[in-house]
C-alpha cells in the first residue's frame, strides 16, 4: 500500500526533452518499476518522436488518451510551467507534480483560481503537487521527481516536508535505522502551491501500512499549524515534528519563496509550540528524527 502512487502508476512527463526533463526522467526510469511507469512524453514540437524509449505526444491529453496516464510530472521552464500544469489539470489527470522553481506567482494564482472553479462547476478534481517540491516517492516501486532513489527504503514510515533537502535526511535516517519509508512527500515551498501538510497527513492517517509520521515544516504561512490542529482532532498515529528556521529572522525571506515570517503564529517557536501542543514529539534538533520516531512506534 502506498500514497498517491505505487508500481502500477502510468506517468507523462512534460518538458521531457530539456535537460531537467531528460535527466531526471531517465533516473526515475532506472529507479524500481520507473521503465514501466513512464509511459509518455509531451512536447507539441516533437510529437512522434521518442526518447529513452518514451514516445512524445504534442498534449498531455493525447498522450493519456493512447497511454492510460493518470499523473504527470512538470520539468517545463518557468514562464511556460503554469500553463503547462493547467494542460494537464485540463486532461483530467488525477495528480500533477510541478518541479519547476520560480514560476511567478501571479501565474500560480490564475491556474489555482481556474482548479477552483472547474471543480466548483463539476468537473474532475486534480490534485497538484508543488510548484517548486522535489517529488514523491513510494520505495522500492515508483518515484517521480528529484529525490536521489538510493538512500530510500521500504518501510512503515510516512514523511512530508516542504524541504527537499530535509526530506532526504529524514529518509537516510530511517533507512539507517533500518525503519524504511511507507512513501515521502515534498510538498514544496512556493507560497501558492498544491496539496498541503494537512493533505498528506490525511492520506498517511488512512494508509494501512504507515504506522507513524515524519512532519518537517518552514517557517512562514499556516500549513503546520493547520495540520497539526487536524492531526489532534483526527491523526491516530505517533508523528514528529520538526520546523527549520528557528534562528530566521521576521521579514527575511530564507531559502523558499514561502519561508518568510510575516509575525504571529508563523515563527519556527510558534508552529513548535503548536504542534506539541497537538500531540506531536516535537524536536529542534534535524539529526535525531529517525531515533524519535523509533522510540514511539
Amino acid at each position: 500500500m502506498s500514497i498517491l502512487i505505487n508500481k502500477d502508476t502510468k506517468i507523462i512527463t512534460q518538458g521531457i526533452t530539456g535537460k531537467t526533463g531528460q535527466f531526471h526522467t531517465e533516473k526515475c526510469q532506472e529507479y524500481a518499476n520507473g521503465k514501466n511507469c513512464f509511459v509518455a512524453g509531451v512536447n507539441p514540437k516533437k510529437a512522434g518522436e521518442s526518447i529513452f524509449g518514451i514516445p512524445i505526444f504534442g498534449s498531455v491529453k493525447d498522450a493519456a488518451a493512447q497511454t492510460g496516464a493518470t499523473v504527470s510530472v512538470v520539468y517545463v521552464p518557468p514562464p511556460g510551467a503554469a500553463a503547462a500544469i493547467w494542460e494537464a489539470v485540463e486532461a483530467d489527470l488525477d495528480l500533477v507534480v510541478c518541479i519547476t522553481e520560480g514560476i511567478p506567482v501571479r501565474d500560480m494564482l490564475v491556474v489555482r483560481n481556474k482548479m477552483l472553479r472547474k471543480e466548483a462547476a463539476g468537473g474532475k478534481k486534480t490534485l497538484l503537487l508543488g510548484p517548486n517540491c522535489p517529488g514523491l516517492i513510494t520505495p522500492d516501486e515508483v518515484k517521480i521527481g528529484i529525490m536521489p532513489g538510493h538512500i530510500h527504503r521500504k518501510g512503515r514510515i510516512g514523511v512530508v516536508s516542504r524541504s527537499g533537502t530535509l526530506t532526504y535526511e529524514a529518509v537516510a535516517q530511517l533507512t539507517e535505522i533500518g525503519l524504511g519509508q511507507s512513501s515521502a512527500v515534498g510538498t514544496g515551498g512556493d507560497p501558492i502551491n498544491g496539496l498541503k501538510h494537512i493533505d498528506i497527513m490525511r492520506l498517511f492517517n488512512d494508509d494501512p501500512d504507515t504506522d507513524a509520521v515524519i512532519m518537517i515544516g518552514e517557517i512562514g504561512g499556516p500549513d503546520e499549524a493547520d495540520a497539526a490542529v487536524w492531526c489532534k482532532a483526527n491523526m491516530k498515529k505517533p508523528i514528529v515534528g520538526f520546523i527549520a528556521g528557528v534562528t530566521a529572522p521576521a521579514g527575511k525571506r530564507m531559502g523558499h519563496a514561502g519561508a518568510l515570517i510575516s509575525g504571529g503564529a508563523d515563527t519556527a517557536d510558534a508552529k513548535l509550540a503548536i504542534m506539541e501542543e497537538c500531540g506531536f514529539k516535537v524536536t529542534r534538533d534535524p539529526s535525531v528524527m529517525g531515533k524519535m520516531i523509533q522510540s514511539l512506534i
